[in-house]
């Protein structure tokens, strides 16, 4: 540090005085400073970003050092819900995505992916839990035992640690199937996404309409047609996005195309999301870039998702 050449000597001396009796306020202040960038601006850097094996490579890093700066600020709202986000989408990009990639032709290293995939969210929906709690003690536990009653409290300023947390606690479920103890959460995963839509459905350009494509996708138990809720979800999620993110093309196409067997609109739409310029949004290169390759690879595995359609459209 450098101070000024007419700085009187007394102030000079009291310098190191000052730190040694601000010295944990000063750390404190430091550490919130930080807090509040990683949790604000954060993600830019990565969601912008051209290459992802450099942002795979990356995460973790910056993964375990928000771990370390909660140990100094827990109850940081904001650092909590990036924490949260950053393992959750670490996670289905880097680590459950090339399990399942290999899963045919590997079964043993993709039993491990998921195994680890199931870790890593779980880990996410432990910070997604304590973020819900730092404004609504008790809140994770009222979840289990009160859905409808601890959703009432919640309101707009709640949303992403609500929405983080059903994806963290979803994704755990969709890993592992055969965990009941899991499995008996998935009201929990639906009230909370739903709850979210009704306070903010346009929340983060439509990301919670774009998750209920796939969550809606099968029949109302009021008989409601799954294909034409999944169907909603889609046109708003384009609509609130603007076009500029090509995930709820692939999430249509995963999810409703092949449960319906629409091998057609499968391709239409995987295709549109192959041929959309990632370069056009710079702010979203990362995702877009990562949901073209999904793309491709959905393509080339035609003949696994549709049996009988593939052979009769030839």
């Amino acid at each position: 540090m450098s101070f000024g050449r007419h700085q009187p000597l007394p102030a000079l001396l009291a310098v190191p005085l000052l730190f040694s009796l601000f010295g944990c306020s000063m750390k404190e202040v430091a550490v919130n400073a930080l807090a509040n960038s990683l949790s604000e601006d954060g993600t830019s850097v990565y969601l912008s970003d051209d290459d992802p094996l450099l942002v795979a490579e990356a995460l973790p890093f910056s993964l375990k050092m928000m771990e370390s700066l909660l140990q100094s600020t827990p109850e940081h709202e904001g650092l909590l819900i990036a924490t949260a986000s950053g393992f959750v989408q670490y996670t289905h990009a880097f680590v459950l995505r090339p399990a399942i990639a290999v899963e045919a032709e590997d079964y043993d290293t993709a039993r491990e992916g998921r195994a680890r995939s199931k870790k890593l969210f779980l880990r996410a929906n432990r910070y997604a839990k304590r973020a819900v709690e730092v404004r609504h003690p008790g809140a994770a536990q009222g979840l289990i035992h009160d859905l409808e009653a601890t959703l009432a409290e919640f309101d707009r300023d709640d949303v992403p640690a609500m929405y983080w947390l059903a994806i963290s606690l979803g994704s755990a479920i969709s890993v592992d199937k055969s965990d009941m103890s899991l499995v008996a959460d998935l009201p929990i995963v639906h009230g909370l996404i739903e709850r979210a839509l009704e306070l903010d459905e346009s929340w983060n350009d439509g990301a919670i309409h774009e998750r209920l494509i796939a969550l809606r996708s099968a029949p109302g138990s009021d008989g409601t047609d799954g294909e034409a809720r999944s169907e909603y979800h889609f046109r708003r999620a384009m609509e609130l996005n603007g076009g500029r993110s090509i995930g709820p093309l692939v999430a249509m196409a995963e999810s409703v195309c092949i449960q319906q067997q629409n091998i057609g609109r499968f391709r239409t739409l995987l295709q549109q999301a192959i041929e959309f310029d990632v370069t056009a949004y710079p702010e979203l290169r990362l995702p877009n870039t990562l949901a073209q390759q999904h793309a491709a690879w959905l393509i080339t595995r035609e003949e696994e998702l549709f049996f009988s359609t593939v052979a009769a459209s030839r």
